[in-house]
């Protein structure tokens, strides 16, 4: 919400994601290849203007992660989290731009995180119309105590690696064209 009201400050968010850049370089030799936040944190304002500011300076060759879908506003009712992320990325990809800062051409991944939801269901959905170099964002694993704690939305993680790990599941990707990169 304060970055809505752009109530932060810039200087400390263009120094704490500089910060995060530096450690990830120093670690790994090298700066990222892409560029990303928790919660989709980047797409907001005066954050994503921190965000395009250091990418462009600090990593000129990462893309930075939009959230907007292929179809933006296709599903829009059943899919109010989509929803928002169609409507934030839309000023992230035009700030992006004019940066001259590279971002995924589609983003896809988002549905009620409910106990009922069916990934193996909803999942094909994700991959129809998108364009090569999209995103599709999952949070599979297991669950344990600990992040039981910490994170209100985990009860899908356990049926997301399950269906990752189903023998089925290089066959879908090859009937919908898409290639793990």
């Amino acid at each position: 919400m304060r970055a809505c009201l752009h109530a932060l400050a810039p200087d400390a968010l263009k120094a704490e994601i500089a910060r995060q850049l530096h450690t990830f370089t120093e670690h790994f030799g090298r700066a990222p290849d892409f560029i990303d936040g928790h919660q989709h944190v980047q797409l907001f304002p005066q954050v994503r203007e921190a965000v395009l500011t250091v990418a462009k300076r600090d990593a000129p060759q990462a893309w930075v992660r939009q959230c907007g879908r292929a179809r933006p506003f296709r599903r829009a009712l059943g899919d109010s989290k989509g929803l928002l992320l169609d409507i934030l990325s839309q000023g992230f990809r035009r700030r992006a731009a004019e940066f001259g800062v590279r971002t995924n051409p589609a983003f896809a991944g988002t549905y009620t995180f409910r106990d009922q939801a069916d990934f193996a269901d909803t999942f094909p959905q994700f991959l129809e119309g998108l364009p090569d170099g999209s995103v599709v964002m999952c949070h599979p694993g297991f669950v344990d105590p600990e992040l039981a704690q910490l994170d209100p939305l985990t009860t899908l993680r356990e049926q997301e690696y399950a269906f990752f790990v189903q023998d089925s599941f290089p066959g879908l990707l090859a009937r919908h064209g898409v290639a793990l990169a």
